[in-house]
């Protein structure tokens, strides 16, 4: 048992992910809550040894000592009862009660919420219609219901406010299982001959397990603020036995001759049950999963730029200079150097592809062009991103904003999830017009149809009032498009548009994205991971690898003569028609992990021709000396991030 904790914690060490209670004390309140929580709870723990008089023990002539009299610390109440032992033990007793309650809360109506939301039918509306009913009632009100049924007396008040907050576990549970029961894992595992109860605690359970903490962790609070008000009204904890509640309504009477007998329990109560609710929220984000990367904050409008260095201003001329960009992402102890220092241009009208195998850093790329990546985790440490004369890596938040969807679009993946499902097609492209231009409704639902019918939408005004999920494919991207250039952009980034989509939609949308671009001379960078693709489109490709270009130059000079050998492995990799005979060839091992690239090149392990000198030093993106197709000298077009090129020398 030893040697496997050992084993996790370095595994844990090892991902440099920072542990659950590093999260924890990372959020300052949750520290702050957790600090409080400990006090008192340690306290609690040690009420037992401390030496504290008899807390039911009454002295008449000592009563009402203010606090700091010698021999009571924080004074006595109305019966000579010390104050502080009191305080100790019937914190000890709230505590208990609260964590109680909330176990047998817990343990219930998670219960019910599993097997209603697995089981559905008649099983869910039985159980369902009983939460209901209990949930008419205010919840207060049933709890006074119960007790008095019951009886006064501190157990009965446990099973009265654990009985009123079944409902809240069993709603919430039912809901997240009644996604998870028709997952394919659930049909996989019922496939596999599993039985219910084994499907439903084997493979539900674990899922909603998260869930089950993190609503405790913020209900055991409230079950201790309950339970004190209910023995404040007399119904919970009965004299001489103390609680945080029954102190604080004894001393209700003496609030303005002897407060502290009400307000020091008062201040326990809300000391108790803030530091608990602190802790719970704490622990929600640490069981996030989309927050273990160590941030607890939401993401800002724009990507944090910290850089040390910033280059000098490009010469004007390109619509688009990249100079020199990096942007890393922190997690725990690692930085991840997703882009390791791209340099870009593109001139208008150009249309550049930008390859890589996926993680290669190629939209990481495109979003710190318009400081799209979230930060945290994310931040740009360096470069100049320049876009019509002026460093986007140093505008304000309100320039960006102009700027997006304005001089400068993006065209993404998948447009199912690019698209809004709940507004039509139409008011989404007029939505993207208004945004930059002071258009009257109607002015603007014209233009959003003369895009429809730009990007060859069939019955445009028919399919402006249809939402997305009444489209194909291919006709949602064309939305997409149409959203793209509804002001004219200068520059159109678009990241794998055609990945989603069939080759025969694949090859209409690649003809409408150059007609386009020829036609009202907007320069595109298009990323994919496809060569076909490119050679289709792009005027010049750039080949990332590892969060670097490592070869840049026209496309058809490329695809000929390839000087970087990741340049010519990717094209082993893609058939070519007509030739069936062609061997596709694939390349040997994995990218390495971009929080440990090595040294000098970071494709040598990989390539077949790699030396010393591969792994000695930083390898710059030189000028090739040739072009392989004519022999004539170039002028600067083509250049390749090794030092031992295919072809020419570097």
């Amino acid at each position: 048992m030893v040697s496997l904790a050992l084993g996790r914690r370095s595994a844990a060490a090892a991902s440099g992910r920072p542990s659950p209670f590093r999260l924890l004390v990372a959020n300052r309140l949750s520290a702050l809550g957790l600090a409080v929580l400990v006090a008192i709870a340690a306290l609690a723990v040690l009420t037992p040894l401390l030496p504290l008089p008899d807390p039911d023990v009454t002295d008449p002539a000592q009563r009402l000592l203010r606090p700091g009299a010698e021999g009571a610390l924080l004074g006595t109440d109305h019966l000579g009862r010390d104050i502080l032992s009191r305080l100790l033990w019937g914190t000890r007793v709230s505590i208990l009660v609260g964590l109680s309650a909330t176990a047998i809360a817990a343990l219930a109506g998670s219960l019910i919420g599993l097997v209603a939301g697995y089981a559905g039918g008649a099983t869910d509306s039985v159980l369902m219609r009983g939460i209901d009913l209990v949930m008419a009632f205010p919840y207060i009100l049933l709890a006074l219901g119960i007790v008095a049924v019951l009886g006064p007396g501190l157990l009965n008040a446990l099973y009265a406010i654990a009985i009123v907050n079944v409902p809240f576990f069993a709603r919430n549970i039912r809901g997240i299982t009644l996604g998870l029961a028709r997952r394919e894992f659930v049909d996989a595992a019922r496939l596999s001959g599993a039985s219910h109860p084994a499907v439903l605690f084997g493979e539900v359970l674990p899922n909603v397990l998260p869930t089950i903490v993190v609503t405790m962790s913020t209900t055991v609070g409230w079950m201790i603020l309950e339970t004190a008000g209910l023995s404040f009204l007399g119904l919970g904890a009965q004299p001489p036995q103390a609680d945080l509640g029954s102190m604080l309504g004894e001393g209700r009477k003496l609030l303005f001759t002897a407060p502290h007998v009400s307000v020091i329990p008062g201040l326990m109560i809300f000391a108790l049950v803030m530091s608990i609710n602190l802790v719970g929220d704490g622990i929600r984000d640490v069981l996030d999963p989309r927050l273990k990367s160590g941030a607890l904050a939401a993401p800002g409008a724009a990507t944090a730029v910290r850089r040390d260095t910033i280059p000098d201003a490009p010469a004007p001329g390109p619509v688009l200079a990249v100079d020199g960009l990096r942007t890393e992402f922190r997690t725990g102890d690692r930085v991840y150097k997703a882009v390791g220092g791209v340099d870009l241009t593109l001139a208008p009208g150009e249309r550049v592809g930008l390859v890589g195998e996926s993680g290669s850093g190629k939209s990481v790329t495109a979003l710190s062009l318009l400081r799209l990546v979230p930060t945290p985790p994310g931040t740009i440490t360096g470069g100049r991103v320049t876009i019509g004369g002026d460093d986007q890596l140093a505008a304000s938040d309100e320039a960006l904003r102009r700027l997006r969807g304005g001089r400068v679009a993006y065209v993404f993946q998948d447009p199912l999830t690019t698209l809004h499902p709940l507004f039509t097609v139409g008011d989404q492209v007029m939505e993207a017009v208004r945004a930059h231009q002071p258009l009257s409704a109607r002015a603007a639902r014209a233009r959003a149809i003369e895009l429809l019918e730009r990007v060859q939408i069939p019955s445009a005004a028919a399919r402006f009032d249809a939402y997305p999920h009444e489209l194909s494919g291919g006709m949602r991207q064309r939305v997409c498009i149409a959203m793209a250039l509804a002001n004219d952009p200068e520059l159109i980034v678009a990241d794998e548009p055609t990945t989603a989509l069939d080759v025969t939609v694949q090859a209409q949308v690649l003809k409408l994205l150059r007609s386009l671009s020829e036609e009202r001379g907007s320069a595109v960078l298009f990323i994919t991971h496809d060569f076909g693709v490119v050679s289709e489109l792009c005027d010049r490709v750039a080949v990332m690898y590892a969060g670097r270009i490592v070869e840049i130059g026209p496309t058809a000079e490329v695809l000929a003569a390839p000087a970087h050998p990741y340049t010519a492995k990717l094209i082993d990799c893609v058939p070519v028609l007509g030739q069936p005979e062609r061997r596709l060839d694939a390349i040997e091992g994995l990218p390495p992990a971009v929080d440990r690239l090595p040294e000098g090149c970071a494709f040598a392990e990989r390539c077949p021709f790699a030396e010393a000198r591969c792994r000695d030093g930083d390898i710059s993106l030189d000028n090739l000396s040739g072009d392989p197709l004519s022999g004539d000298p170039l002028s600067g077009d083509r250049a390749a991030r090794c030092v031992k090129p295919l072809w020419g020398e570097a």
